[in-house]
C-alpha cells in the first residue's frame, strides 16, 4: 500500500474493483493533501471529491489552481489554509498592546 507523502513528479498506480474500494485506499493513509479523479461522469466526480479526505480534489487535472482560492492539506499533510484570503490570516501574526496611561 501507498503510505508515505512523496513531493515530486511522482505517479503511483494501484488497481481496484470499484469506487468503494478506490476510496478506502485512497483514504486509508495519515495523509491528505491532494487527490485526482479521472472521469467524464460529472456526478460521479462530485461524489468521490465529497467522499476523499482531501484539501484539493483535481477532476481530470492536476496542479492547476486559482491561486486566489484556499489550498491546504488534510489529516498530517499539514495545517490552515493558504491562498485567496486565508493567506492573510495564515501568514498574520496578530498582536495585542494594552497600554494604561494617565
Amino acid at each position: 500500500m501507498n503510505q508515505e507523502e512523496i513531493f515530486g513528479p511522482v505517479v503511483t498506480l494501484m488497481t481496484f474493483k470499484d469506487e468503494e474500494e478506490a476510496i478506502a485506499l485512497a483514504n486509508g493513509t495519515r495523509y491528505g493533501l491532494s487527490a485526482t479523479v479521472w472521469t467524464e461522469n460529472l456526478n460521479r466526480s462530485i461524489k468521490l471529491g465529497n467522499e476523499l479526505e482531501a484539501g484539493i480534489v483535481w477532476v481530470n487535472t492536476w496542479l492547476n489552481r486559482d491561486l486566489r482560492t484556499a489550498f491546504g492539506g488534510v489529516k498530517d499533510s499539514g495545517i490552515g489554509r493558504e491562498g485567496g484570503f486565508h493567506a492573510l490570516d495564515f501568514f498574520t501574526e496578530t498582536k495585542n498592546i494594552c497600554i494604561e496611561y494617565k
